[in-house]
Protein backbone atom coordinates (compact mmCIF):
# COMPACT_ATOMS: atom_id res chain seq x y z
CA UNK A 1 0.00 0.00 0.00
CA UNK A 2 1.22 3.52 -1.19
CA UNK A 3 0.44 6.50 0.81
CA UNK A 4 2.20 10.00 0.99
CA UNK A 5 3.33 9.37 4.41
CA UNK A 6 4.97 5.88 2.99
CA UNK A 7 6.59 7.57 0.04
CA UNK A 8 8.12 10.43 2.71
CA UNK A 9 9.45 8.11 4.94
CA UNK A 10 10.98 5.22 2.71
CA UNK A 11 8.66 2.46 4.22
CA UNK A 12 6.54 -0.21 3.24
CA UNK A 13 3.27 -0.40 5.20
CA UNK A 14 1.50 3.06 6.37
CA UNK A 15 2.35 2.29 9.84
CA UNK A 16 4.35 4.32 12.45
CA UNK A 17 5.05 3.35 15.94
CA UNK A 18 4.64 6.02 18.37
CA UNK A 19 7.54 7.39 20.61
CA UNK A 20 6.53 5.53 24.04
CA UNK A 21 8.46 5.92 27.44
CA UNK A 22 10.37 3.14 28.57
CA UNK A 23 9.15 0.93 25.56
CA UNK A 24 11.05 3.32 22.75
CA UNK A 25 14.06 0.90 23.07
CA UNK A 26 15.71 0.02 20.09
CA UNK A 27 13.99 -3.60 19.77
CA UNK A 28 11.29 -1.94 19.66
CA UNK A 29 12.14 0.22 16.94
CA UNK A 30 13.67 -2.22 15.20
CA UNK A 31 11.22 -4.71 15.08
CA UNK A 32 8.36 -2.64 13.97
CA UNK A 33 11.06 -1.52 10.76
CA UNK A 34 11.75 -4.89 9.91
CA UNK A 35 8.15 -5.73 9.63
CA UNK A 36 7.55 -2.92 7.28
CA UNK A 37 6.39 0.18 9.66
CA UNK A 38 8.45 3.08 10.70
CA UNK A 39 9.60 2.03 14.82
CA UNK A 40 10.15 4.85 16.74
CA UNK A 41 13.31 5.18 19.53
CA UNK A 42 11.78 7.58 22.76
CA UNK A 43 14.88 9.67 23.62
CA UNK A 44 13.73 10.77 26.99
CA UNK A 45 14.09 7.36 28.32
CA UNK A 46 17.93 7.81 27.54
CA UNK A 47 19.69 9.44 30.16
CA UNK A 48 22.42 11.23 28.09
CA UNK A 49 22.82 12.03 24.41
CA UNK A 50 25.34 9.86 24.40
CA UNK A 51 22.97 7.01 25.50
CA UNK A 52 20.91 8.03 22.59
CA UNK A 53 23.58 7.54 20.40
CA UNK A 54 24.43 4.09 21.96
CA UNK A 55 20.77 3.25 21.33
CA UNK A 56 20.52 4.65 17.92
CA UNK A 57 24.04 2.75 16.91
CA UNK A 58 22.05 -0.57 18.18
CA UNK A 59 19.04 -0.14 16.31
CA UNK A 60 21.43 0.47 13.40
CA UNK A 61 22.57 -2.90 14.15
CA UNK A 62 19.39 -4.37 14.00
CA UNK A 63 17.72 -3.02 11.26
CA UNK A 64 18.28 -1.75 7.65
CA UNK A 65 15.32 0.06 7.33
CA UNK A 66 14.53 3.56 8.28
CA UNK A 67 13.47 4.14 11.81
CA UNK A 68 12.79 7.60 13.76
CA UNK A 69 13.38 9.49 17.06
CA UNK A 70 10.92 11.12 19.27
CA UNK A 71 11.71 14.09 20.95
CA UNK A 72 9.42 15.58 23.33
CA UNK A 73 9.78 18.92 24.21
CA UNK A 74 8.32 19.50 27.92
CA UNK A 75 8.65 22.44 30.12
CA UNK A 76 10.90 22.34 32.79
CA UNK A 77 13.39 24.55 35.21
CA UNK A 78 16.15 21.95 34.51
CA UNK A 79 15.23 20.72 30.71
CA UNK A 80 16.90 17.78 29.44
CA UNK A 81 19.91 18.68 26.90
CA UNK A 82 17.88 19.16 23.86
CA UNK A 83 21.02 20.39 21.70
CA UNK A 84 23.15 17.39 22.70
CA UNK A 85 19.84 15.21 21.33
CA UNK A 86 19.68 16.92 18.30
CA UNK A 87 23.32 16.30 17.68
CA UNK A 88 23.01 12.66 18.67
CA UNK A 89 19.96 12.12 16.18
CA UNK A 90 21.97 14.01 13.25
CA UNK A 91 24.85 12.30 13.96
CA UNK A 92 23.30 8.88 13.76
CA UNK A 93 22.25 9.29 10.73
CA UNK A 94 18.55 8.92 11.73
CA UNK A 95 16.61 10.28 8.93
CA UNK A 96 12.49 10.76 10.69
CA UNK A 97 12.19 12.15 14.03
CA UNK A 98 8.64 12.78 15.80
CA UNK A 99 8.40 15.75 18.11
CA UNK A 100 6.04 16.23 20.62
CA UNK A 101 5.09 18.64 23.38
CA UNK A 102 6.04 22.51 22.72
CA UNK A 103 6.85 24.00 19.61
CA UNK A 104 9.94 22.48 18.27
CA UNK A 105 10.89 25.65 15.85
CA UNK A 106 14.05 26.10 17.81
CA UNK A 107 15.22 22.67 16.95
CA UNK A 108 13.96 22.63 13.67
CA UNK A 109 16.08 24.39 11.25
CA UNK A 110 19.04 22.09 12.67
CA UNK A 111 16.50 18.80 11.82
CA UNK A 112 15.73 20.37 8.10
CA UNK A 113 19.65 20.87 7.43
CA UNK A 114 19.96 17.35 7.78
CA UNK A 115 17.48 16.17 5.92
CA UNK A 116 15.33 15.07 8.53
CA UNK A 117 11.56 14.31 7.96
CA UNK A 118 9.86 15.92 10.79
CA UNK A 119 6.28 14.87 12.16
CA UNK A 120 4.76 16.72 15.04
CA UNK A 121 2.17 15.33 17.22
CA UNK A 122 -0.84 17.46 17.54
CA UNK A 123 -4.23 17.26 19.51
CA UNK A 124 -5.86 19.99 17.86
CA UNK A 125 -5.66 21.33 13.96
CA UNK A 126 -4.80 24.76 15.28
CA UNK A 127 -1.18 23.40 16.81
CA UNK A 128 -1.35 20.85 13.65
CA UNK A 129 -1.45 23.92 11.88
CA UNK A 130 1.26 25.66 13.43
CA UNK A 131 3.63 22.71 12.71
CA UNK A 132 2.64 23.01 8.98
CA UNK A 133 3.35 26.75 9.36
CA UNK A 134 7.10 26.38 10.93
CA UNK A 135 8.19 23.97 8.28
CA UNK A 136 7.02 20.37 10.10
CA UNK A 137 6.94 17.74 7.11
CA UNK A 138 4.07 16.22 8.63
CA UNK A 139 2.17 15.51 11.62
CA UNK A 140 0.48 12.98 13.74
CA UNK A 141 -3.26 13.87 14.89
CA UNK A 142 -4.12 12.38 18.38
CA UNK A 143 -7.71 12.32 19.47
CA UNK A 144 -9.06 12.13 22.68
CA UNK A 145 -9.37 8.47 22.89
CA UNK A 146 -5.49 8.23 22.53
CA UNK A 147 -3.23 7.44 25.77
CA UNK A 148 -0.91 9.82 26.94
CA UNK A 149 -1.22 13.27 26.29
CA UNK A 150 -4.71 13.90 24.58
CA UNK A 151 -4.61 17.82 25.25
CA UNK A 152 -7.71 19.79 26.80
CA UNK A 153 -10.48 20.09 23.46
CA UNK A 154 -11.34 16.48 24.03
CA UNK A 155 -12.04 15.97 20.43
CA UNK A 156 -12.21 12.04 19.40
CA UNK A 157 -10.93 11.00 15.93
CA UNK A 158 -14.27 10.74 14.48
CA UNK A 159 -14.46 14.54 14.10
CA UNK A 160 -10.43 15.79 14.42
CA UNK A 161 -9.03 14.09 11.48
CA UNK A 162 -11.95 14.77 9.20
CA UNK A 163 -10.93 18.36 10.59
CA UNK A 164 -7.20 17.80 9.86
CA UNK A 165 -8.19 16.83 6.37
CA UNK A 166 -10.32 20.23 5.41
CA UNK A 167 -7.58 22.21 6.88
CA UNK A 168 -4.13 20.85 6.16
CA UNK A 169 -1.69 20.87 3.34
CA UNK A 170 1.03 18.32 4.69
CA UNK A 171 0.26 14.89 5.06
CA UNK A 172 -0.83 13.50 8.74
CA UNK A 173 -1.22 10.15 10.18
CA UNK A 174 -3.65 8.98 12.81
CA UNK A 175 -3.08 8.18 16.21
CA UNK A 176 -5.32 7.21 18.86
CA UNK A 177 -7.49 4.42 19.05
CA UNK A 178 -5.60 2.60 16.59
CA UNK A 179 -5.00 -0.87 16.87
CA UNK A 180 -6.57 -3.13 13.34
CA UNK A 181 -7.06 -2.98 9.59
CA UNK A 182 -10.10 -1.56 10.60
CA UNK A 183 -8.81 1.31 12.36
CA UNK A 184 -6.39 2.04 8.91
CA UNK A 185 -8.84 1.77 6.73
CA UNK A 186 -10.77 4.30 8.69
CA UNK A 187 -8.20 6.57 9.21
CA UNK A 188 -7.46 6.91 5.26
CA UNK A 189 -11.02 7.21 4.48
CA UNK A 190 -11.52 10.47 7.03
CA UNK A 191 -8.34 11.45 5.57
CA UNK A 192 -5.40 10.31 7.03
CA UNK A 193 -1.99 8.83 4.98
CA UNK A 194 -1.47 6.23 8.07
CA UNK A 195 -2.06 5.51 11.13
CA UNK A 196 0.46 5.70 14.57
CA UNK A 197 -0.07 2.96 17.12
CA UNK A 198 1.39 3.12 20.59
CA UNK A 199 -0.65 0.82 23.17
CA UNK A 200 -1.42 -1.75 20.54
CA UNK A 201 2.54 -2.31 20.17
CA UNK A 202 3.01 -2.56 23.79
CA UNK A 203 1.41 -6.20 23.70
CA UNK A 204 3.48 -7.33 21.22
CA UNK A 205 6.15 -10.33 22.10
CA UNK A 206 8.81 -7.54 21.30
CA UNK A 207 8.10 -4.63 23.81
CA UNK A 208 10.91 -4.70 26.00
CA UNK A 209 8.40 -4.22 28.84
CA UNK A 210 7.42 -6.62 31.56
CA UNK A 211 4.80 -9.48 30.91
CA UNK A 212 2.57 -7.82 33.24
CA UNK A 213 2.31 -4.87 31.59
CA UNK A 214 1.20 -7.07 28.42
CA UNK A 215 -0.64 -8.57 30.37
CA UNK A 216 -2.39 -6.07 32.11
CA UNK A 217 -3.42 -4.46 28.35
CA UNK A 218 -4.86 -7.60 27.30
CA UNK A 219 -7.31 -8.36 30.44
CA UNK A 220 -8.33 -4.47 30.19
CA UNK A 221 -11.24 -2.91 28.41
CA UNK A 222 -12.68 0.56 26.98
CA UNK A 223 -13.54 1.37 30.40
CA UNK A 224 -10.50 0.69 32.14
CA UNK A 225 -8.59 3.84 31.68
CA UNK A 226 -8.73 7.05 33.55
CA UNK A 227 -7.61 10.52 32.84
CA UNK A 228 -5.72 12.55 35.40
CA UNK A 229 -3.97 15.77 35.92
CA UNK A 230 -7.03 17.70 34.47
CA UNK A 231 -7.03 20.36 37.21
CA UNK A 232 -3.46 21.24 36.31
CA UNK A 233 -4.51 20.96 32.84
CA UNK A 234 -1.80 18.51 31.78
CA UNK A 235 -4.44 15.47 31.18
CA UNK A 236 -3.05 12.33 30.81
CA UNK A 237 -5.19 9.00 30.16
CA UNK A 238 -3.62 6.28 31.91
CA UNK A 239 -4.40 2.68 32.83
CA UNK A 240 -6.57 2.25 36.11
CA UNK A 241 -4.54 0.64 38.99
CA UNK A 242 -4.56 1.43 42.78
CA UNK A 243 -1.79 4.30 42.12
CA UNK A 244 -3.78 6.07 39.91
CA UNK A 245 -6.76 5.76 42.41
CA UNK A 246 -4.94 7.41 45.14
CA UNK A 247 -3.83 10.06 42.72
CA UNK A 248 -7.68 10.63 41.79
CA UNK A 249 -8.17 11.06 45.02
CA UNK A 250 -6.01 13.44 45.87
CA UNK A 251 -7.26 15.51 42.86
CA UNK A 252 -11.00 15.00 44.74
CA UNK A 253 -9.55 16.34 47.91
CA UNK A 254 -7.75 19.14 47.14
CA UNK A 255 -9.34 20.99 43.94
CA UNK A 256 -8.08 23.66 42.73
CA UNK A 257 -5.74 23.95 45.27
CA UNK A 258 -3.50 21.16 43.85
CA UNK A 259 -0.10 21.36 42.66
CA UNK A 260 1.92 18.75 40.77
CA UNK A 261 4.23 18.12 44.30
CA UNK A 262 1.34 16.60 45.41
CA UNK A 263 0.88 13.95 42.75
CA UNK A 264 4.81 13.57 42.77
CA UNK A 265 4.57 9.98 43.95
CA UNK A 266 2.49 8.49 41.93
CA UNK A 267 3.43 10.36 37.91
CA UNK A 268 7.33 10.89 38.88
CA UNK A 269 9.82 8.07 38.15
CA UNK A 270 7.22 5.37 37.68
CA UNK A 271 7.80 3.97 34.58
CA UNK A 272 11.22 2.01 35.65
CA UNK A 273 8.60 0.07 38.70
CA UNK A 274 6.13 -0.58 36.42
CA UNK A 275 7.81 -1.25 32.72
CA UNK A 276 11.15 -2.78 33.19
CA UNK A 277 9.93 -4.26 37.41
CA UNK A 278 6.07 -4.94 37.13
CA UNK A 279 4.53 -3.32 39.50
CA UNK A 280 1.75 -2.52 38.11
CA UNK A 281 0.25 -0.82 41.29
CA UNK A 282 3.06 1.91 41.21
CA UNK A 283 1.07 4.47 39.62
CA UNK A 284 0.36 6.47 36.63
CA UNK A 285 1.63 4.93 33.02
CA UNK A 286 0.03 6.10 29.66
CA UNK A 287 -2.46 3.90 28.31
CA UNK A 288 -5.21 4.38 25.18
CA UNK A 289 -8.89 3.53 25.04
CA UNK A 290 -7.84 0.79 22.29
CA UNK A 291 -7.07 -1.89 25.03
CA UNK A 292 -10.46 -2.90 24.80
CA UNK A 293 -9.29 -3.85 21.08
CA UNK A 294 -6.22 -5.82 21.99
CA UNK A 295 -6.92 -9.38 23.00
CA UNK A 296 -3.60 -11.18 21.96
CA UNK A 297 0.16 -10.57 22.45
CA UNK A 298 1.73 -11.49 18.76
CA UNK A 299 4.92 -10.61 17.39
CA UNK A 300 4.97 -7.42 15.47
CA UNK A 301 5.40 -9.05 11.85
CA UNK A 302 2.69 -10.98 12.99
CA UNK A 303 0.42 -7.97 14.11
CA UNK A 304 1.44 -5.62 11.56
CA UNK A 305 0.99 -8.25 8.51
CA UNK A 306 -2.49 -9.11 9.82
CA UNK A 307 -3.54 -5.17 10.12
CA UNK A 308 -2.52 -4.97 6.05
CA UNK A 309 -4.23 -8.03 5.78
CA UNK A 310 -7.47 -6.93 6.85
CA UNK A 311 -7.22 -3.21 5.19
CA UNK A 312 -6.69 -4.74 2.18
CA UNK A 313 -9.59 -7.20 2.06
CA UNK A 314 -11.49 -4.23 3.66
CA UNK A 315 -11.16 -2.30 0.52
CA UNK A 316 -10.84 -4.68 -2.20
CA UNK A 317 -13.71 -6.77 -1.14
CA UNK A 318 -16.14 -5.28 1.64
CA UNK A 319 -16.21 -1.68 0.33
CA UNK A 320 -15.78 -2.81 -3.32
CA UNK A 321 -18.69 -5.49 -3.10
CA UNK A 322 -20.77 -2.42 -1.42
CA UNK A 323 -19.82 -0.45 -4.80
CA UNK A 324 -20.81 -3.48 -6.59
CA UNK A 325 -24.37 -3.89 -5.01
CA UNK A 326 -23.43 -6.83 -2.98
CA UNK A 327 -24.78 -6.84 1.01
CA UNK A 328 -21.43 -7.60 2.82
CA UNK A 329 -22.13 -11.31 4.55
Amino acid sequence: MKTKITEMLGIQHPIVQGGMHYVGFAEMAAAVSNAGGLGIITALTQKTPKDLANEIARCRDMTDKPFGVNITFLPSTNPPDYPGIVKAVIDGGVKVVETAGNNPSSVLPYLKDAGIKVIHKCTAVRHALKAQAIGCDAVSVDGFECGGHPGEDDVPNFILLPRAADELEIPFISSGGMADGRSLVASLAMGAQGMNMGTRFIATKEAPVHENVKQAIVAATELDTRLVMRPLRNTERVLNNAGVERLLQKEKELGSSIKFEDIIAEVAGVYPKIMVEGEMDAGAWSCGMVAGLIHDIPTVKELIDRIMKEAEDIIANQLAGMLAGKVPA
